[in-house]
């Protein structure tokens, strides 16, 4: 994925006057589009304690609503970092969106001046061990991005 382009094409959207939510499902469906590893790209925006699924490009999912420190999502909110997992069935309390999935990288939406979370980019793989320290770096460039939206 070319980070460069999809943040031109923000930026291009958000000048013509895109709104915050067109502009996350923008997001979604370019970062899905990128790479044939990702076969599930969502965005959960935080709600007091839950996470909120806003936008996904993927298989239907019945976790639109995450607690707080629950599965993989819950937990990189609950400890304020990001988390790239090679292998989901090494996680005991995983939450599966698909029984394909093998690898989750979760990129959190915050504000890095006051550390304030405002969501999550979340990537699933039906491959073990997919993402990789570039997607990790590119895909926080683009939360970071994302951030400015709330703010």
């Amino acid at each position: 994925m070319s980070k460069g382009a999809l943040l031109a094409e923000l930026e291009r959207a958000r000048a013509d006057g895109a709104t915050r939510d067109g502009l996350l499902r923008t997001t979604v469906r370019r970062i899905e589009a990128a790479d044939p590893r990702y076969d599930w790209v969502g965005i959960y925006l935080l709600e007091e304690d839950t996470l909120v699924l806003h936008s996904y490009v993927g298989r239907p999912t019945e976790h639109a609503e995450i607690p707080v420190g629950v599965g993989v999502c819950g937990a990189a909110i609950a400890e304020g970092r990001d988390m790239n997992v090679p292998d989901v069935r090494a996680i005991e309390n995983y939450l599966a969106c698909s029984l394909e999935t093998r690898s989750e990288l979760v990129i959190l939406i915050q504000d890095r001046a006051s550390e304030r979370i405002f969501g999550q980019i979340d990537l699933d793989s039906d491959r073990a061990d997919a993402f990789t320290a570039e997607d990790e770096r590119t895909l926080q460039q683009v939360a970071d991005w994302l951030a400015t939206l709330f703010v």
